[in-house]
């Protein structure tokens, strides 16, 4: 029964007609149960963090029960309407639709111009990109918010919008994926007259389906838990995203550190349960993104 799922297995570091060996066998159930293990410990924070919201104050402090006496959904009701979830998920929404639609428009044209048409001086252009994913993107946070505050972008979404745009890891999984497309459709395209743009939207984009899923799940979550540009841009606008909103529910003086737990497990909710279902499609889309050729 163990074995029955790599009957179709082809590839891989274990192949179906490889466990003929018993060392294999016994191999495979060894990093099977090591995979098990691994999966236990990484999960276990995630449920400590989950069943202790349904704790009052007194028990998380006094017990050291893993499981609350009770599971009482209504304190987990009560933390959302204080909190005033539903104002701060609207907001973070906001932020993360328009963080991805500039994510994958910006670095993906960027990409396209370095990885397709190859203008004079893009070897400059990508050794930029290269370079800059060795500064520290905090080292110029101060300057951005002056610049912001200079042109009147405070309390806007749009300059969270506009540094999801501006990510040099993401061109280059662009660039490495869009250099593995097959030449000859760009080839066709140009005999025929169309226009680069055109060749863009019309050939590129839907040619690079598993890369623009990739970046976008990957900018779902950089711009969910980003705070600390949120914080200096919408902080007193009534538009502040749900980490920033976590934040003040953290330094407020009447809510409790169960309340606290409540709070961080709502916030934590969307980014998981988008890991969770596109996982397979991040690890497929970073291998193709890797692969020229």
């Amino acid at each position: 029964m163990f074995f029955k799922k790599y009957r179709k297995k082809t590839e891989g570091a274990i192949r179906f007609y490889d466990l003929h060996s018993p060392g294999t066998r016994f191999a495979t159930v060894l990093i099977f149960l090591a995979a098990v293990v691994f999966l236990v410990i990484a999960l276990f924070p995630m449920f400590w963090v989950a069943v202790s919201g349904f704790k009052d104050i007194q028990e998380l402090r006094l017990t050291t029960s893993i499981l609350p006496k009770s599971f009482d959904i209504n304190s987990y009701v009560k933390t959302w309407n204080d909190f005033k979830f539903g104002k701060y998920y609207l907001n973070s929404f906001i932020s993360v639709a328009g963080g991805v639609v500039c994510a994958l428009l910006f670095n993906g044209t960027i990409a396209y111009v370095l990885a397709i048409l190859k203008p004079r001086g893009h070897k400059v252009v990508f050794a930029l990109v290269m370079w800059s994913l060795l500064i520290p993107p905090t080292t110029g946070i101060v300057a951005l918010f002056v610049n912001i505050k200079r042109i009147g972008l405070t309390g806007s979404f749009l300059p969270l919008w506009l540094s999801m745009g501006a990510n040099a890891f993401w061109v280059v999984l662009f660039k490495q994926f869009f250099e593995g497309l097959p030449r000859e459709y760009f080839e066709a395209a140009q005999l025929d007259g169309c226009s680069d743009w055109r060749m863009f939207w019309n050939i590129v984009l839907p040619l690079s389906k598993p890369i623009l899923m990739v970046v976008a799940i990957f900018a779902v979550t950089a711009a969910w838990s980003d705070f600390l540009l949120p914080y200096l841009v919408l902080s007193g606008s009534g538009k502040e995203t749900v980490m920033v909103r976590l934040f003040n529910f953290r330094t407020a003086i009447k809510h409790t550190d169960v309340d606290l737990i409540r709070a961080i497990v709502f916030s934590v909710i969307p980014p998981t349960i988008i890991f969770a279902i596109f996982q397979k499609q991040i690890t497929q889309g970073i291998a193709a993104g890797g692969i020229k050729g």
